[in-house]
Formats: structure tokens, C-alpha cells, sequence
């Protein structure tokens, strides 16, 4: 977090730091990507849930459970993607950080991030950095979902 907050920095991208926020918009980042699913289906994914490895809201896509693009193809959608505002939320922080003038944001300012998650202010794409070297990054959009649909 501290080297996302140096960056950030450098680049001249203002940031406001909200504390206790992150149960709320990982709730709200749930409703936004994965309100298609029913309890039965987060829990067995591990979504969510006190079992094995649950919580993590990035199962989302290892599961396969919405349309996403990963690896390189997320991290060309995240570059290019207009940013004017975004927030930023880990899995396991109770930090929410509100980001203004955000297209600077690349993912190299993310490279030592684990469990991040980055969504514009509508909830309209989401970018996720994950701890695990073999899953993500992930980007999925209202864009990209309408897309698979056609």
C-alpha cells in the first residue's frame, strides 16, 4: 500500500483516504459484479463464506462466473480505460481511497499491490490485483458483459 501511495504521489494524483469504508464497498463491488449469483452459488465459489478460502471477492472471476479479461488483456483494458475517477479497496483493509483525475493510473503504479480492487465511481468496470501469481490481474465492464450477451 505504501509504495501504491508513493506513486500515486509522484504522479501529482490527488488521493482522499476514507477509513472503515472497505465492508461497505466490498459489499457495494458484490452487488455491482456478482448480484447475478445466488447465496448458494457465491458460498460455493468461496465469494463468500468462513470456510476453506472463502471471502475472496476476486473468485468471481477464477470461477469463471462473469465475462472478464485477465492477464495482459486486463492489464491493456485498465490502461486504456478512461479514468477520471476511481476508488480503491483492498480484500482485507477497512481503507476505502477515493482518487481524482485517475488516468495516469497504470498498472505498473499497482505492480507490488495484492488484493486490490479499482472501480470507477458508477461501479461500471472493475480492475482486481490478486496475491496469487497465477490468477489476474482481472478487468471486467457493463461493456464488456453486454458484449458475451450478443
Amino acid at each position: 500500500m505504501d509504495d501504491l501511495f508513493k506513486s500515486l504521489s509522484r504522479k501529482n494524483i490527488k488521493f482522499t483516504e476514507s477509513l472503515h469504508w472497505g465492508r461497505y464497498f466490498k459489499k457495494r463491488w458484490e452487488n455491482a459484479f456478482a448480484h447475478h449469483l445466488y447465496q448458494e452459488e457465491k458460498e460455493r465459489i468461496f465469494l463468500i463464506g468462513d470456510r476453506y478460502f472463502s471471502g475472496y471477492l476476486w473468485h468471481l472471476f477464477s470461477y469463471k462466473m462473469i465475462p472478464h479479461l485477465s492477464q495482459n488483456k486486463a492489464e491493456e483494458a485498465f490502461n486504456s480505460i478512461k479514468k477520471t475517477e476511481c476508488y480503491i479497496f483492498y480484500e482485507h483493509l477497512p481503507e476505502v481511497f477515493y482518487v481524482e483525475h485517475a488516468d495516469s493510473l497504470k498498472v505498473e503504479d499497482l505492480l507490488e499491490e495484492e488484493d486490490l480492487y479499482i472501480v470507477d465511481k458508477n461501479f461500471t468496470w472493475t480492475y482486481v490485483v490478486t496475491h496469487e501469481e497465477s490468477c489476474g490481474p482481472y478487468f471486467t465492464s457493463n461493456v464488456l458483459k453486454e458484449m458475451v450477451k450478443q
